[in-house]
């Protein structure tokens, strides 16, 4: 009886005591990795901005389980399941992060304004100085959004949410929560901290399959200027593209309508000159949505949300993905070795897997080590940005035809 009554003046400790075995090593695990993730983030592994917030919340929220009014076990800081409107509007009153979740994160608003920081920060002109180069790299950097789909049907989920775990081979995480927003509303949490889980990977892992992939000979190649001098891309130039690929795009998806609007909205701001809304967008907006997605992601990894049967698939499946991705964007790579006359610096490949600019600086450092005079850079981000859009309009696709042909 005190023993108890010790107990619940720490309801955090009276919660882990009182847990089945398999909730306890759940808690203390995702408590562990989210301390390790800050590490990482410190130390310049992982991206610090979402994996520092994101750390600190998983270890936060699997410490802060406490008994409900209930008597179930829960936590003040956000209910993702919410199904009846009057339990959302007291929860509103009760769940501090509750409000930024419901208005921002579950209705893919702040996905959207991640993809508008990322329209203000590309440099089209990359994509316009190579653009037949570059599309023939991101449909190759796409492998692993659509071989993904039929191994996860095999695995035993929907084609709804075979195609949003797909999603996340092509190495964007806004457009992941985008997609099993609209497509598997039941698992789009857990998709999305999957996704922004192994997001943080490519950094660290895809320098390992480079160099599994091409010998140091071949990352070596230095890519020689074009014998025709190319016309400048100038601001008019990219800013028409932005436009008319909008227009067109939205016009085509209109259900992925805002996220062509947002990322191309980045675009013509950054191409119109407007300085103070750029830095605005590109800065505070920008990193301020990272900063929420990444804490609210971290306080989505409670113990009793990952332990649904559903999620180990989806960690199976996530790394898969990324992993034909960055194999397809490679073997793309070394097709346009051969075309070029060997010419061409196979590793730009993995620059088409669009986690900009993550993947071409993986690219330019790989290329770097084996020969520090080879400059892919401008080549890689032209590949990267084109990923980019090809994931956004596999998105549209997926969104709009998947539910049309499989009702």
């Amino acid at each position: 009886m005190e023993t108890n009554n010790f107990l619940n003046l720490f309801q955090g400790v009276a919660t882990l005591v009182h847990s089945s075995t398999e909730i306890m090593i759940a808690r203390i695990g995702l408590i562990l990795l989210g301390l390790l993730l800050i590490y990482l983030g410190k130390k310049g592994i992982l991206e610090p901005l979402l994996m520092i917030p994101m750390g600190l919340g998983m270890a936060s929220i699997n410490a802060a389980i406490l008994f409900m009014p209930d008597g179930s076990q829960g936590n003040l800081f956000v209910d993702p399941l919410i199904t009846n409107p009057n339990q959302l509007m007291n929860i509103l009153q009760i769940d501090w992060l509750q409000p930024i979740y419901t208005f921002t994160f579950s209705n893919g608003l702040i996905a959207c304004f991640v993809f508008m920081g990322i329209g203000v920060l590309l440099d089209v002109g990359f994509l316009l100085q190579r653009p037949f180069v570059s599309m023939f790299l991101a449909l190759f950097g796409e492998l692993g959004t659509f071989a993904t789909i039929p191994i996860a049907m095999a695995f035993g989920l929907s084609i709804k949410d075979s195609a949003s775990i797909a999603m996340v081979g092509g190495a964007d995480g806004p457009m992941v929560l985008f997609t099993s927003l609209n497509l598997s509303k039941d698992l789009f949490v857990p998709i999305t901290v999957v996704a922004y889980l192994y997001l943080g990977l490519t950094y660290g892992g895809y320098p390992y399959l480079i160099k599994l992939m091409v010998p140091k000979k071949l990352r070596a190649i230095k890519m020689d200027p074009p014998k025709k001098a190319m016309k400048p891309i100038t601001s008019d130039h990219k800013l028409a593209f932005a436009v008319i690929i909008c227009v067109i795009l939205c016009l085509l998806f209109p259900v992925a309508g805002p996220l062509f609007f947002s990322l191309f909205m980045g675009v013509a701001i950054r191409e119109s000159g407007l300085t103070h809304v750029i830095e605005f967008i590109g800065g505070p907006l920008l990193y301020g949505s990272t900063f929420f997605l990444g804490l609210l992601l971290g306080i989505l990894c409670e113990a009793h949300l990952i332990l649904n049967p559903a999620v180990l698939p989806l960690l199976l499946l996530g790394i898969v993905a990324l992993l034909l991705s960055g194999i397809g964007g490679l073997l793309g790579g070394y097709i346009m070795y051969f075309i070029t006359g060997k010419k061409f610096n196979p590793v730009i490949g993995i620059a088409a897997v669009s986690c900009v600019p993550t993947t071409a600086k993986v690219a330019q450092k790989c290329v770097s080590e084996a020969n520090p005079k080879s400059i892919i850079l401008p080549i890689a981000l032209g590949a990267n940005i084109c990923g980019v859009i090809t994931t956004a309009i596999i998105a549209g696709i997926y969104i709009t035809l998947i539910p049309l042909l499989f009702k």
